[in-house]
């Protein structure tokens, strides 16, 4: 990219794209968004979480967790029982890009057929061998 028509530089665009693309990563993960997904209706436990999302090991749930918690968007509850009774809850935040996931999602499910069609298009146009494929 040069600064030639535009007046930004490649270094700009990185800077201003770095950070937010480190969080985009963080919370656009697979994971993450099943836990933020899961956890929306109010407090959940562990194992409730374990349960709920498929495919989800042990270890990477309590890592997602934890960063999750680092991040700000997940709330952790010891209740002082025995054995203890852990929850996990979404902050304010984490609730405002759960409406912000739903919203994607919904605009995913109106417009799948639209981009399954253009993608067909485009392949018989380009590689018209996938088309008979």
């Amino acid at each position: 990219m040069s600064q030639g028509n535009t007046g930004v530089t490649v270094q700009v665009v990185n800077a201003h794209a770095c950070p937010v693309r480190e969080v985009l990563d963080r919370v656009a993960g697979k994971w993450a968004v099943q836990i933020l997904v899961a956890a929306a209706h109010g407090p959940i436990r562990f194992t409730e979480l374990e349960r709920s999302i498929e495919g989800i090991s042990r270890r990477m749930l309590t890592l997602t967790l934890r960063n999750l918690e680092r991040d700000g968007l997940v709330v952790r509850t010891v209740h002082p029982t025995v054995p203890p009774k852990v929850e996990y809850e979404l902050t304010p935040v984490a609730r405002e890009l759960h409406e912000t996931l739903q919203r994607l999602t919904d605009w995913a499910e109106r417009n799948r057929m639209y981009i399954a069609e253009a993608r067909a298009a485009y392949d018989a146009e380009h590689d018209p061998e996938l088309v008979g494929a």
